[in-house]
């Protein structure tokens, strides 16, 4: 009976067993189908395998809970204006069997997760695969929408991003990433009005076939924000030819102003995932520290 591993200290346990049982008790409809631990280093939930069509998604803490809900009631709406497939939520589980938790079923969709530094097959088709999906998620409508996990002005990490750049003197650059930050935050704010973002467009959160996007997955940061939140894609996703295709078919409302934003969240949460994660998920450690070293090398084109 594999346990899902602990990322957080107040984590439930989680085993096959355990969702068996909450599965057979709630979904009949799915009972006896086989249970498998998705190998994942998905800090927010653990996931299991249902059959060969489900995924069965726990999540790992209660701060959670909001998310989830979130994404049950606006995936649905926003699949139909989206290039490529987005999860969904075919059902939600109640917390029982000492699972203190709501949790939910989708739709298992197929693909490889890409890894941060590691060629891509198609740069050049994947670049514009992601423009695609972040100019259609941009164009859908934000009427009732809620506002992002990621949806505060970039400025208002400064203290907390300086503290941890202190913190992790001597494991990064830390003159260097300060000037990354600093150059980040003279581009000043977001003026205009939020837009959809999906928040979170790293490697654990999208699928790749044959070198294409082919879905996109893990909406719990969704809402509205300053659209330089997505263009952390350009840094997690992407080597230098794949950016270059991704902002030119992005076009000109990616001005500079907003590449420079988009360098600055992706370092703001690369620096955070590495201090937090050090330790207990070395899969996502070692994507931060490629971003990171991606947005300090002299030898990286920044726009």
């Amino acid at each position: 009976m594999p346990a899902a591993p602990k990322m957080h200290a107040d984590e439930p346990d989680i085993d096959d067993a355990l969702v068996r049982r909450l599965v057979d008790a709630q979904f009949p409809a799915w009972a006896g189908l086989p249970v498998e631990l998705v190998g994942s280093a998905g800090t927010s939930n653990t996931m299991y395998r249902l059959g060969t069509d489900l995924v069965v998604r726990l999540p790992r803490h209660p701060g959670d809970l909001d998310e989830v809900r979130r994404e049950h009631g606006w995936l649905r709406r926003l699949a139909a204006e989206l290039p490529v497939p987005v999860p969904a939520p075919l059902g939600t589980g109640t917390p029982g069997e000492g699972y203190p938790y709501p949790w939910s079923v989708f739709r298992w969709l197929d693909g490889e997760t890409p890894v941060a530094g590691r060629p891509l097959a198609e740069p050049a088709l994947f670049g514009a695969d992601m423009a695609a999906f972040v100019t259609a998620l941009r164009g859908v409508g934000t009427d009732g929408a809620p506002v992002s996990f990621r949806g505060d002005p970039l400025a208002s990490r400064d203290a907390g991003t300086r503290e941890v750049i202190a913190g992790l003197r001597g494991v990064v650059d830390a003159d260097a990433v300060t000037a990354v930050w600093r150059d980040a935050l003279r581009a000043g704010p977001w003026r205009g009005p939020g837009v959809w973002v999906h928040g979170d467009l790293q490697p654990g959160n999208v699928l790749v076939t044959g070198g294409r996007l082919s879905a996109v997955i893990d909406f719990e940061c969704m809402g509205t924000a300053d659209p330089a939140v997505d263009l952390i894609a350009g840094w997690y996703l992407m080597d230098g030819a794949a950016r270059r295709a991704f902002r030119t078919a992005l076009g000109p409302a990616t001005d500079d102003a907003m590449w420079a934003r988009g360098r600055g969240w992706a370092l703001t949460i690369a620096l955070n995932e590495l201090s937090y994660y050090r330790e207990t998920n070395p899969w996502m450690a070692d994507t931060a520290r490629h971003v990171i070293g991606e947005l300090t090398s002299p030898d990286v084109e920044l726009t």
